[in-house]
């Protein structure tokens, strides 16, 4: 019988193992920051003066990052790489990172995170290096709306990314958008429409209370539910046949109500505050200074940059990461802020300084 959810288990998870955790849940997913830095102030993340970036020193080195993932892939069964930031595309040896991660790893899906700026020309690069996929956080198609949110006049800069993306055969390009209360929540019909006609997949996010600006609100924030509704006025969504298998994305089918016998794309919902997902979370993240964090709102963190530079071997490494998502929380307690709960508390990090 296996381990249910809810239910912790006495002791440690033994190293052979991987990366399980006291309710059962096993990490397959890395989510790896490359930097905390970015060329965007996005005000749901950071304010406009931008935050104190890390030291060079303190940041994983091209090295420790590869040797990181072969440690993951290798010993502790992780079967997907997202790479993020920060912006990644900021960091200089990105291109090498990416091609000696492919270099030990032939069959490891190697996805990215990026706004796009810059991604027009290092798309071919990136390609030929052995990313799979991309992903392109985008949240208007309107230039003064874009820049209201991102506080910098780009989008031209992020469409031509996107369009680079898909020449060079990125894999299905996705596109993240958070909706915005009175900014550009009214835009969701016409982004999903843009981007089924493009052949993109696009994932509405909630927005999550990891800005700096601690300006984040329950009224405030568009709700999973309300998404749906505004779609609904363009388009027709069924549930998508697919098993969600872990995925942080409800995944819809799309049919235009003009033709609702078409299936034209597939849109995503995350719900990371209303409709959690905590249960099956597959997810272990490790911060651009080397830091674990078991989960996206945790407060606890587990530093392996010490060891990476020290004699320990790999095993000691993984035996750390792993004592790290053994105590992984049951749930982040977020669906119930504003609510009169409080078990929830914003970590001290900002989403650029944890990696998406």
């Amino acid at each position: 019988m296996g381990i249910q959810l809810g239910m912790p288990q006495a002791g440690p998870a033994e190293t052979a193992s991987g990366l399980v955790d006291s309710y059962g849940r096993r990490a397959t997913d890395m989510r790896l920051s490359l930097t905390d830095k970015c060329n965007l102030r996005c005000t749901y993340c950071m304010p406009a003066e931008g935050l104190d970036w890390l030291q060079k020193d303190q940041v994983l080195t091209r090295g420790e990052i590869v040797r990181l993932v072969r440690i993951g892939v290798d010993l502790l069964g992780i079967r997907e790489l997202r790479l993020t930031g920060g912006e990644p595309l900021v960091r200089a040896d990105l291109v090498e990172i990416i091609a000696d991660i492919r270099a030990n790893h032939a069959e490891l899906p190697i996805s990215l995170t990026t706004n796009g700026l810059g991604l027009d020309k290092k798309a071919q690069k990136l390609k030929d290096a052995g990313l799979t996929r991309i992903n392109v956080s985008m949240d208007s198609l309107h230039p003064d709306t874009f820049a209201q949110l991102t506080r910098r006049p780009f989008l031209d800069r992020v469409l031509r990314g996107i369009e680079a993306a898909a020449q060079v055969g990125l894999g299905l390009v996705k596109i993240n958008a958070v909706l915005m209360r009175g900014i550009n929540d009214h835009e969701a019909p016409a982004l999903l429409e843009w981007a089924v006609s493009r052949g993109f997949e696009l994932r509405f996010i909630e927005q999550m209370p990891l800005d700096a600006d601690h300006g984040w609100t329950r009224e405030g924030m568009i709700t999973a539910a309300e998404m749906r509704g505004m779609l609904e006025s363009d388009f027709v969504l069924t549930p998508d046949p697919r098993t969600r298998d872990g995925a942080p994305a409800e995944r819809w089918e799309v049919r235009r109500k003009s033709l609702p016998d078409v299936v034209v794309g597939v849109v995503g919902i995350i719900a990371s505050v209303t409709e959690p997902f905590c249960a099956d979370c597959r997810r272990t993240r490790v911060t651009a200074e080397g830091k674990i964090m078991s989960c996206l709102f945790s407060r606890e963190e587990t530093d392996l940059r010490d060891l990476l530079r020290s004699t320990a071997d790999d095993d000691a490494v993984a035996r750390r990461w792993q004592e790290a998502m053994w105590a992984k929380p049951k749930a982040h307690g977020m669906d119930h802020v504003g609510l009169g709960d409080a078990d929830f508390v914003q970590p001290d990090r900002t989403m650029s300084a944890i990696g998406g």
